[in-house]
């Protein structure tokens, strides 16, 4: 059975991203996000929890986060999870899980700093769709969902 490795987040930037160039003009980007849920605890004071995450974009999605991207941004983000394993200088074995970028929205208002242009130069979304996710032919006509058709679910 195969699996589903699928990551869906909306948070803000911790820092401006850290980009690097590799060799023929590709580019990576590093940076993480917080996304922070609120709740009320059993004594009905309203609590809220943070949680950090490192994301990585490779390609053209990272000269976007590096012109466009900066702290306190918030963006929609989808991705995967990938662990890198490496061995210390004492030869213990290092994990580290992130999150390997596929797409990405900005969301809110344009961030400080950013370069003014005409709205439709600055980029609202980018894709970046796994050759394997493409379509190979039309959906057939009783695969289509329509709105009309009664599904249950709500939204």
């Amino acid at each position: 059975m195969a699996g589903v490795n699928k990551v869906i987040l909306v948070g803000n930037l911790g820092s401006d991203p850290e980009i690097k160039y590799l060799e023929g003009d590709n580019a990576v980007a590093n940076f993480s996000i917080a996304t922070t849920e609120a709740y009320k605890n059993r004594n009905g004071e309203r609590v809220e929890q943070t949680e950090w995450h490192d994301l990585e974009m490779w390609g053209a999605q990272a000269k976007i986060a590096e012109q466009y991207l900066k702290k306190g941004s918030q963006i929609y983000v989808e991705g995967k999870l990938k662990t890198d394993k490496w061995q210390d200088e004492q030869g213990q074995n290092r994990y580290r899980t992130k999150i390997r970028v596929l797409s990405f929205t900005m969301l809110g208002g344009k961030p400080d700093g950013a370069t003014s242009g005409s709205p439709s130069a600055t980029p609202q979304a980018t894709q970046q769709k796994p050759a394997s996710a493409a379509p190979t032919a039309a959906p057939k006509a009783q695969e289509m969902v329509t709105d009309a058709e009664d599904d249950d679910l709500p939204f």
